[in-house]
């Protein structure tokens, strides 16, 4: 009735395991050039030369000797380093005190440490994926002044006489 000889069934649980609590973060070690696009799920370091676009489902943390020359999207950056192109941060970006970024920054939230260097303007918004096209412009469409009559003017330069 009770036969404990049974074989138990061998799982594979373990081997799961290890595999999922593996680290997720992609390194570019500093020395080290990647010329093209990273891309990734998962977090990516960089602390070597990256001459084109860094783009992670995760986190992208560009460490002081970190170069980026393109753009950036993530859903988190942690920035210490040098970014010539633009930012995109889905949730939360962190500029540290030796962060130089020349470029325009689109983010949900900033924390800058005295210090940090921003040769670019500020897009603030809950949904930067939303607000942004493709080009990069905003896709809020500017409503401008209209005239008595109803129609709409665009503002315009003024000629010194």
């Amino acid at each position: 009735m009770f036969n404990n000889n049974k074989k138990k069934k061998s799982t594979n649980m373990n081997a799961k395991k290890s595999e999922n609590n593996l680290p997720s973060i992609n390194m570019i070690s500093e020395g080290t050039q990647l010329d093209g696009t990273i891309q990734t799920k998962n977090d990516v370091r960089i602390a070597g030369t990256v001459d084109g676009k860094a783009k992670a489902d995760g986190k992208v943390i560009v460490s002081s000797s970190g170069k980026v020359k393109g753009n950036i999207e993530a859903d988190d950056a942690d920035i210490a380093g040098n970014i010539n192109g633009e930012v995109r941060v889905t949730n939360k970006l962190v500029l540290r005190k030796s962060a130089v970024v020349e470029g325009d920054i689109y983010t949900k939230s900033v924390l800058a440490e005295e210090g940090a260097q921003i040769n670019g303007a500020f897009h603030m918004s809950d949904n930067i994926k939303k607000d942004t096209s493709a080009n990069g412009l905003s896709s809020k469409k500017s409503k401008g002044t209209k005239d008595k009559k109803g129609s709409s003017k665009k503002a315009s330069k003024k000629k010194d006489s």
